[in-house]
This record gives C-alpha cells, structure tokens and sequence, in this order.
C-alpha cells in the first residue's frame, strides 16, 4: 500500500504511524490563560479517510469525551488506514463551568460556520471549520440530552443520503432518525462544504451513562472499520434498531409532579398510558398517555412539571417506503 505523506496541521507535521496533539488558539480566559480548541491527530501508516470526532460542542454534555478517550485507546496510529482527528472538548467555557452554552449564553451549535471576528462561539466555530472540518470527508458529532432530559442511543443524519445513510447503518444504534437541519449547526455548516456527518445522541447532561458511553465506543469504531480505517469490530447484534422520519413529545397537560411508568427504548402504542401527574397534596391532576405509536426516545427526568413541558419523546416508526418530505425531528430532539 502507498505510504501516505506527513499530515500538516497547525505547526505540527505528523509523520505516518504518530499520535500528536496540537491546540489552535481561540482567545484568553479573564486569567491570562489561553482558551484553545485541542486536537489530537493520528495518522495512519496507509492511504485512507480522513474523519474527525468531537464532543462536548454544548459544555454540560460529558459523556461523548469519555466516548472519545475510549475510542482513542482502541485505535492505533500504527494499524490505522487513514488519519483520525479527535476533538474531546470543543466548547471549553461551558465545559469548565458545566454549561451548555458559552458565557454570553449563545449555543455553539447555532453559531456555524462562524466568523473571526464575530462573538466569542463564533469564532471557536470559526477555528473548527478551518482547522477541523476542512481536512475531513467524515464526521461524528457526540451529544447527549439537555436541561434534566435523557436519551436513547440514537444516531440522527440526513437518510435520505446513502453515504450517509450506510455510515448511520453501520454506528448501529437502538434507533436511527431522519433529522431535518438546524440552522447554523455544525451538521449543517459542515454539510454545506461536502462532509459527510453522523449526529449521535445518548444519555443525559452532566454525567456519565455507561450504555450510552458504551453504544458510542462501538458506533464510532464500527463506522471506522466501515471505512476501512480499522479492522471489523465485533459483529453486530441482533439488536432492535428501527428508523424513523418523524418523532413527537408527549407534553404535560397541567402543572404538576409526574410519575412517568415507562424507560427509554419502551415501545408504546397511541393512548396508552404513561404515567400520572399530582399536585404536591397528593390530588390526582391527569393522565400522561402516548399521542401516538412508536418507541420512547427521551424522557424528563425532572418530575416537577409546568403545563406545556415536554415530558416523553416518541420516535414514529414507519416503513422506508415513507415519503422524505414528512415533519422531520431536528438536531437534539429540542422540545
């Protein structure tokens, strides 16, 4: 096989078979300190992709950094077909303060492509397109839920593409979702310049959730052997991965503290019952039931509730024959 050059990024060459990691700068902390995106580049002995994955884009989502520590640990710069850049945390404020957006409460992910000369996360979005996304064809974003809400493993992507399609096929988690794109997301900006990206979904904010952590390690790497970055992985399960075009929330009729009776990856049918809501006298206010059929994607997990707020997410499975044009989900589910 042709051995491929030394991979330039930033100031680093990167011979073939090394593991480097190189930090891009953004702007300084209140400290002095310098606020850097973190890039950590293997590159492969032979030709072959190149494919970023990144985590931690909204800070309080943690369970894709330990998503890419592990998958780092498994992938060898010296076996490796290709080049891997892995981009831990990508959202440093938030991820030091525990927050989803940055400190002027704009979400990095509505803030793509960005701009040098823009706000504070358009500019970190900025430096990831060029340094990042501009060397890659492939790209895996890792989230989690948001604001005390959990999710099902789930890769969300355009279907509708086969390339991408394949690439979804291949992350084999419990549910893939045809989801529309968000304005100024990274999925969008990086769609844009002819990347290829898979959005995965799974677990909640703040901590660790070890099967979510665990569907990631083994989606991201199946998507590598996909690409014939690395040798197959461990062959899929006979798991119950269904597809989906559409996905509704369940929303709380009145004000109240819920009692929900069902878990992620539940399957329910339209009416059926979900759970319960009480006022803080015990007084019995309604009752949550499924408004449609199909299989629980998300929950929240905060059981104190105001009328309107969403409380089960439901992904609508319907056959491949089902028209592109159906309301679609977007990224992160958002309710």
């Amino acid at each position: 096989m042709t051995r491929p050059a030394p991979f330039l990024i930033g100031d680093e060459s990167v011979r073939p078979g090394q593991r480097k990691s190189v930090s891009f700068p953004i702007a300084k902390f209140v400290t002095g300190s310098p606020m850097e995106l973190p890039v950590i580049a293997l590159h492969g002995r032979t030709e072959g992709p190149t494919v970023w994955i990144n985590a931690a884009i909204h800070g309080d989502e943690i369970n894709g950094v330990e998503i890419v520590r592990r998958v780092l640990e498994r992938v060898s710069p010296a076996t490796l077909r290709g080049t891997l850049l892995a981009i831990p945390v990508v959202n440093a404020p938030g991820f030091i303060n525990g927050d989803r957006y940055l400190p002027d409460r704009r979400d990095l992910n509505r803030s793509f492509p960005g701009n040098t000369r823009g706000s504070l996360a358009s500019r970190i979005a900025n430096v990831f397109m060029r340094e990042v996304v501009s060397r890659c064809t492939v790209g895996i974003d890792l989230h989690t839920g948001s604001m005390h809400r959990t999710n099902l493993p789930q890769v969300r992507a355009n279907l509708d593409d086969p390339t991408t399609r394949r690439l979804a096929l291949a992350f084999d988690a419990p549910v893939m979702m045809h989801a529309a794109i968000r304005d100024g997301s990274l999925r969008q900006a990086a769609a844009d310049v002819g990347a290829t990206v898979l959005l995965y979904e799974g677990g909640e904010a703040w901590r660790f959730d070890e099967p979510s952590i665990r569907a990631g390690v083994r989606g991201v790497l199946r998507v590598l052997a996909e690409l014939d970055m690395i040798d197959p992985v461990e062959t899929k399960t006979d798991s119950t991965a269904v597809s989906s075009r559409k996905s509704k929330w369940v929303r709380a009729r009145r004000s109240g503290i819920t009692s929900l009776g069902v878990e992620l990856g539940d399957t329910v049918v339209k009416g059926q019952p979900l759970g319960r809501l009480h006022d803080s006298l015990g007084n019995r206010l309604s009752q949550v039931n499924a408004s449609d059929a199909g299989v629980i994607i998300g929950l929240n997990l905060d059981p104190i509730v105001n009328q309107g707020d969403a409380l089960v997410h439901i992904a609508l499975i319907e056959s491949d024959e089902v028209q592109p044009n159906d309301q679609q989900p977007t990224d992160e589910g958002n309710a």
